[in-house]
């Protein structure tokens, strides 16, 4: 095999260079763009057959950890739907598991944790994050360049406010009221474990973009269930902390949260160089509110996806026209795709997009 040929021994069909003047990492820097880019937040996922066919029978964290498995699925939306960029197929709580927290992935649950982290001496469990710990993402980031050509490919974690909401509530929560508790109850505890969790954080993404991921996107996934000033105080610090670590590669940093319109300025500030946003604030207005310099993603309502192509179009032009004015702009959904969403839905979402902004 020649030093240029691909792990598939196909010879790669793009560099560094070419994937760099893509669309997606163009309208990151707030750059002129062809046409307004495209990817979806579960775009390889339980929409599609194809998806469910090579998952039957595999528990969600070990096709995580199958390389040409998080290869297969990571490039089924992109032949699909001709999205502009790929998102590495994994779950937030994967560095926890490679570390070695007795966790799993529970159908119909999400992720639940044997050992819920409560006391200064439960953080004893949370040791530092190799890339020797998940050599299974180093491989399957080098399959996925390979194949991916001009497409780039995005890396993601989960931030250390979600991360700490499952280890300390033992899974899925709605009121939060263990991880408040000892956020209100004792900080400095809650900042030792949010500090340790993005040094883990900072440590897996920087072996996904040493692999070959040219952007990443730093989920806070219930970020939305603080006060601002709470947000503030004990939760920007260590995503701040994420975003310096991975700074010096130079790959955009996106930050996304559900139920943040109250906590965009200050997701931006924590340093992300796109902010993402869900359905609820349009993006003019999340643009006065994240300020200047911040290229913004989103936001259609998962849920339009189902109410048939002519209103889908409708509130597409919506986020659109809302985006016009702005430095740079992903379009995406405003939250995950849902799972029994038609995936033929999608695929005329993105041509739609692709026609009605080419410049």
């Amino acid at each position: 095999m020649s030093a240029n040929a691909s792990p598939s021994g196909h010879q790669p069909t793009a560099t560094r260079d070419t994937v760099k003047n893509s669309a997606f990492l163009k309208a990151c820097r707030r750059e002129p763009v062809p046409h307004t880019p495209v990817w979806f937040m579960r775009q390889a996922g339980r929409s599609l057959p194809e998806y469910l066919k090579v998952r039957e029978g595999i528990g969600m964290l070990e096709s995580c950890m199958r390389p040409e498995l998080v290869t297969e699925i990571t490039l089924q939306p992109v032949r699909r739907h001709r999205v502009d960029a790929a998102i590495y197929f994994s779950d937030i709580v994967v560095p926890l598991k490679a570390i070695g927290i007795d966790l799993d992935i529970k159908p119909g649950v999400g992720p639940v944790v044997e050992k819920p982290i409560r006391s200064r001496a439960d953080l004893a469990q949370l040791r530092d994050l190799t890339p020797e710990d998940v050599s299974y993402v180093t491989e399957a980031i080098g399959l996925l360049t390979a194949e991916l050509g001009e497409t780039p490919l995005i890396g993601f974690a989960g931030a250390p406010f979600t991360l700490a909401s499952y280890l300390v509530e033992g899974g899925p929560s709605r009121t939060y009221e263990n991880a408040k508790a000892m956020m209100y109850g004792d900080p400095e505890l809650w900042a030792d474990l949010l500090d340790r969790l993005a040094g883990i954080t900072s440590a897996f993404l920087k072996v996904q973009i040493e692999a070959g991921a040219s952007a990443v996107q730093l989920f806070d996934s219930w970020a939305g269930a603080l006060a601002p000033a709470d947000y503030r105080r004990s939760v920007l610090p260590a995503s701040a902390k994420v975003f310096r670590a991975v700074e010096s590669y130079g790959v955009p940093r996106i930050h996304f949260g559900v139920g943040t319109g109250e906590l965009l300025g200050l997701m931006g500030e924590a340093g992300a160089d796109v902010v993402g946003v869900d359905w609820r604030v349009p993006l003019d207005e999340a643009a006065r509110r994240v300020g200047p310099g911040k290229a913004l993603q989103g936001n259609l309502d998962p849920t339009v996806l189902f109410a048939g192509t002519e209103a889908v179009e409708a509130k597409t032009r919506e986020v659109l026209d809302a985006a016009a004015g702005l430095e740079g702009h992903v379009f995406n959904l405003g939250h995950g795709v849902m799972p029994s969403t038609d995936p033929d839905s999608l695929t005329r979402l993105v041509e739609y997009v692709h026609t009605r902004t080419a410049r």
